[in-house]
């Protein structure tokens, strides 16, 4: 596959420090999850790089690989403060997987520029040549973006 990373921007109608605050927190990542994986998480809201969190996920809401129920060690891998934020997620599987997720804040006129990407080009080439990549879609990080957006912004939709 060519493409190894995906990008996605949303403007989110609230204040980078109420995005932020969502994203460094192991609920909050659980609280916009699109995917279904994400069950609940242990631990507490990240502030620097090599900070660690526990998820515990369901694979079988993806219907792909039949992994069932099992728990990650979310490792941030890059951090500033109310403007990025990146992880990498260590399991049992060996070679680990290598991929990365992460979210970019920009003020804008309207709230926050939120980028949200996702980048595989790093994984071990055990992984390479067997399906497993990209593990989410790019329309499944746009529709996180969509959950993200009506969590911190509530209030947002149409009139009724």
């Amino acid at each position: 596959m060519a493409t190894e990373r995906f990008e996605v921007v949303r403007d989110v109608p609230a204040e980078p420090g109420a995005v932020f605050a969502l994203l460094r927190d192991p609920q909050g990542h659980v609280a916009i999850d699109s995917s279904g994986m994400l069950l609940s998480a242990e631990g507490e809201p990240v502030e620097k790089a090599g900070d660690q969190f526990v998820v515990h996920m369901d694979r079988e809401a993806l219907n792909d690989y039949p992994m069932g129920k099992y728990d990650v060690t979310v490792i941030i891998t890059k951090y500033e403060a109310g403007k990025l934020i990146e992880w990498t997620v260590r399991g049992r599987i060996r070679p680990q997987l290598k991929h990365v997720y992460g979210y970019r804040l920009e003020p804008s006129e309207t709230g926050t520029l939120v980028t949200s990407y996702y980048d595989w080009s790093e994984i071990d080439e055990a992984y390479r040549d067997k399906g497993v990549f990209p593990v989410i879609p790019e329309a499944g990080l746009r529709a996180t973006l969509g959950i993200l957006s009506r969590t911190v912004a509530p209030g947002q939709g149409l009139p009724a």
